[in-house]
C-alpha cells in the first residue's frame, strides 16, 4: 500500500496531468486549427490529409499536390521552421506513407505531405510566423513543379 506522501503525489501528479490534457484540448487545438484554416485558405495546392474530428489535438497532416514534401522541408527549415514529411509511421522514410494511402490521401499529395506537430510550448507567434513564411515557400516550389498544367487546373478549381 501507499504511504501518505506518496498518495499525495499520485494526486498531484494526476493533476498536473489533468491540467496539461485540458490546455492541450482548447489551446493547443486553437492553435492547430488556426495554422489549418490559414495554410488551407492561403495556398490553394493544399488539402488537408486529416478528418475534422475524432483526432489528436496537437497534430495536423497537408498535403500540397504536386510538390515534393522534402523540397518543402528543406526551404522551411532554411527560414527555422521545423515539421515533418509523410505520417508518424513513416518518418525518416523517404516511401509514401502507407497510412495516408489507407486514409485515400491522392498519391498526388502522399508525396507533399508535411506533419506539422504543436504543443504546449508552441506560441502564437511561431504559428504566425508559419502562415507568414510558408505561402512563398509553396509559390516557390509551384513555379519550378513540372505539373505546372494540373497546378493551373487545381487553381482554377479551387481557386
Amino acid at each position: 500500500a501507499l504511504d501518505m506522501e506518496a498518495r499525495e503525489l499520485l494526486g498531484l501528479a494526476a493533476a498536473l496531468a489533468k491540467d496539461g490534457l485540458k490546455y492541450e484540448a482548447t489551446e493547443v487545438k486553437r492553435l492547430r486549427d488556426k495554422l489549418e484554416t490559414s495554410i488551407l485558405k492561403n495556398i490553394y495546392n493544399a488539402r488537408l490529409n486529416t478528418g475534422v474530428v475524432n483526432r489528436v489535438p496537437n497534430t495536423t497532416n497537408i498535403g500540397f499536390e504536386y510538390i515534393e514534401g522534402e523540397l518543402i522541408l528543406l526551404h522551411m527549415s532554411d527560414v527555422g521552421i521545423c515539421a515533418s514529411s509523410g505520417s508518424a509511421c513513416t518518418s525518416g522514410s523517404l516511401e509514401p506513407s502507407h497510412v495516408l494511402r489507407a486514409m485515400n490521401v491522392p498519391f498526388t499529395a502522399v508525396h507533399g505531405s508535411i506533419r506539422f506537430s504543436l504543443s504546449k510550448y508552441t506560441t502564437e507567434k511561431e504559428i504566425d510566423y508559419v502562415i507568414e513564411k510558408l505561402p512563398p515557400i509553396i509559390e516557390k516550389l509551384i513555379g519550378i513543379s513540372p505539373y505546372q498544367d494540373e497546378l493551373a487546373a487545381i487553381k482554377k478549381l479551387r481557386g
